[in-house]
């Protein structure tokens, strides 16, 4: 066993509601892991958060950025806390990229093992996202590969006629081949675009190698900024896949529920606390006081 002390951890908390719940996840780190350091990005135009309640190893972005679901301000929100924990003195080992309906469900000790008895340098789910794919014929629960290579990998143009004597038209062609789209696109052989889920956990090194290609403000950077949708699904798969130097595990340590269908995974409840304490991951989502408190209250005793 190692020392839970081995190796430090921070966490990076991206939250824009429920204030009661963000509390909570706040309190609950600090009891599990020593009031450890802790970013915050807030969205403040979504919902207001009593600053001064925060404790002392809370840091907030500043300032914040007004965010959209599934947007490129994601990925600014999720950069710029990233920046700020290593700008830090206390800078940690490993940072846990987590929402405000995000909740523990192992022990301190057990995180820090797992993560301290790996070789790796983050835990990320990340598929490589081809032609071959977009075109093959996939199970349900993979279309989303399908879907990935469209946002990511495919190009439009849309081209608007009008004239007096006739009425307006728009012709959209949307190129798809690569050998089509080479031009318009940052993908290569060399470089290739993954996707997967945004939440992830990653060391120092992938940190630094994050802002460090994030600043430079590069080819990959820009085409993501100009994606309307999903750009955090895929932006840190494809900038951490695609480096030679850091080892990935393909395993978000996330247990996430999308049984129930549709663009948001089922809220956890009671009925679901088996299934949590069997799954290998560290954290769940998504929860949500509102709707079941007791599931929270039950994580607690397991994991203190």
């Amino acid at each position: 066993m190692h020392n839970i002390s081995s190796k430090s951890i921070g966490f990076i908390l991206l939250t824009h509601t429920k204030p009661l719940q963000i509390y909570r996840l706040i309190n609950k780190l600090n009891m599990l892991f020593n009031y450890p350091v802790i970013v915050c990005h807030h969205d403040f135009s979504k919902c207001d958060l009593s600053v001064e309640t925060l404790p002392k190893n809370v840091l907030l972005v500043r300032p914040y950025i007004q965010t959209e679901w599934g947007g490129f301000s994601i990925v600014e929100a999720t950069v710029q806390a990233i920046e700020l924990m290593y700008k830090s003195s206390d800078a940690p080992d490993w940072f846990v990229l987590l929402s405000g309906a995000d909740y523990p469900i192992k022990p301190a000790r057990q995180i820090l093992d797992d993560l301290s008895s790996n070789p790796y340098d983050a835990y990320i789910q990340y598929e490589q996202i081809t032609y071959k794919t977009y075109k093959s014929n996939l199970i349900p629960s993979m279309l989303w590969l399908k879907n990935s290579y469209e946002r990511y990998c495919t190009k439009s143009f849309v081209f608007n006629y009008s004239k007096k004597t006739y009425a307006k038209f728009n012709l959209e062609i949307c190129l798809e081949h690569p050998l089509l789209t080479k031009a318009f696109l940052p993908f290569s052989k060399k470089l290739t675009c993954f996707s997967g889920s945004q939440w992830f956990c990653a060391n120092r090194k992938a940190a630094e190698y994050i802002i460090d290609f994030h600043n430079n403000k590069n080819a990959i950077t820009l085409h993501y900024s100009k994606i309307e949708k999903f750009s955090d699904e895929s932006y840190f798969q494809t900038i951490l896949a695609n480096a030679s130097h850091l080892k990935l595990k393909n395993d978000r340590r996330r247990y996430i529920d999308w049984s129930d269908g549709g663009s948001h995974p089922k809220i956890l409840l009671m009925e679901d606390l088996p299934n949590l304490l069997a799954s290998s991951a560290h954290f769940a989502r998504k929860f949500d006081i509102d709707i079941d408190s007791k599931i929270l209250d039950e994580l607690d005793m397991i994991t203190s």
